[in-house]
């Protein structure tokens, strides 16, 4: 297939800046990816939509305050976007300034902490951090990594709201925006209604703002993410299996964490890294539906989502998202998916 099967236009004005006032009250799309059946919902009507035989599965990653504004021996300005960290001092980086750095090149940040290029990996840098954590260095002088699309300066409001309210494992730097419109009131409903809750870890990385440059689908290659799945994510899924329940993935971070560790032919408890990309073709082993955001024109999300209910499916509903003035993208509103046959 060709990336350009995967592009569509959307107003500018459609782009949301800004969260919803409250999380549950963001729009939901209602897509059957059997029928292609479209429901427009709110948010706050998805207890009804679930099965106390069910498993909801959250992407438990926090994110980090990855960008941080530094500048070159020189003086020269740069940014600096922490994409993983290496043990305490070091860290995996993209680079923004003028004229790239080289190795041995110092750089500098916040109140005179120092940093030293140690070598280039692809795209990325790696950086030691002298005589402090990268942690503690991300926690006092970063900033929300904010995608690109977002307009404004990185604020309170945004370190509150780009974070889902079950976030727990530092290690993410973008949110997995699908969970941003939980509240702590409907998990506890959702559960209250018997619906099994289970976690599992994806530390969304700088690929997820990466574009596909490839022409055909086929040619692109993911960044590599750290994922876990633990056995205790694994035994709610089968248990709700067992009582006639479906798999409901809470992102498109938390499909691809389960979807890979099933590519052996069954879900299993892993833990390591997975450039897995899911494309329309893909057998899926796990997830029956998938809650998800509006995503970006060619993108490899925009790809996942088609692989789940089928192209023309979601063809249509991003057609009849646009005319019904849904927003778009990480603060914007959600699609409930069944999985197509």
């Amino acid at each position: 297939m060709r990336v350009a099967d995967f592009d569509y236009a959307l107003p500018e004005e459609l782009v949301a800046q800004q969260p919803s006032a409250e999380r549950t009250q963001s729009r939901l799309l209602h897509l059957d990816g059997a029928t292609g059946e479209l429901e427009d919902l709110i948010f706050a009507h998805l207890p009804a939509l679930v099965g106390e035989r069910d498993v909801l599965v959250l992407n438990d990653t926090r994110v980090v305050k990855a960008r941080l504004a530094g500048r070159k021996s020189s003086g020269g300005r740069i940014e600096i976007f922490v994409e993983r960290t290496l043990g305490e001092d070091q860290a995996l980086a993209l680079i923004r300034a003028s004229h790239p750095p080289h190795a041995g090149s110092a750089l500098e940040v916040g109140d005179g902490v120092r940093i030293e290029v140690l070598a280039r990996e692809g795209e990325l840098y790696r950086l030691r951090f002298h005589d402090t954590r990268v942690a503690d260095v991300l926690e006092r002088y970063g900033a929300v990594p904010l995608p690109p699309y977002i307009t404004h300066a990185p604020g309170g409001r945004d370190a509150e709201r780009y974070q889902t309210v079950y976030a727990e494992r530092p290690g993410a730097v973008a949110a997995p925006t699908a969970g941003l419109h939980f509240d702590r009131a409907m998990l506890a409903q959702l559960e209250g209604r018997g619906l099994r809750i289970a976690r599992v870890t994806l530390h969304v990385g700088v690929g997820t703002f990466q574009p596909v440059r490839a022409e055909r689908v086929e040619e692109h290659r993911m960044h590599r993410e750290r994922f876990e799945v633990p056995q205790a994510a694994v035994d709610a899924i089968d248990a709700a299996r067992l009582a006639g329940g479906r798999v409901l993935a809470a992102g498109t971070t938390a499909l691809r964490a389960l979807e890979s560790a099933a590519l052996g032919g069954h879900l299993e408890a892993t833990a390591g890294e997975t450039d897995l990309f899911v494309h329309p073709g893909f057998r899926f082993r796990v997830v029956d539906r998938l809650l998800t955001n509006f995503h970006l024109p060619k993108s490899s999300l925009l790809m996942l989502v088609a692989a789940f209910a089928g192209l023309d499916h979601i063809r249509r509903a991003y057609a009849h998202a646009i005319d019904k003035r849904y927003r778009f993208f990480s603060y914007g509103d959600a699609m409930l998916i069944e999985r197509a046959a």
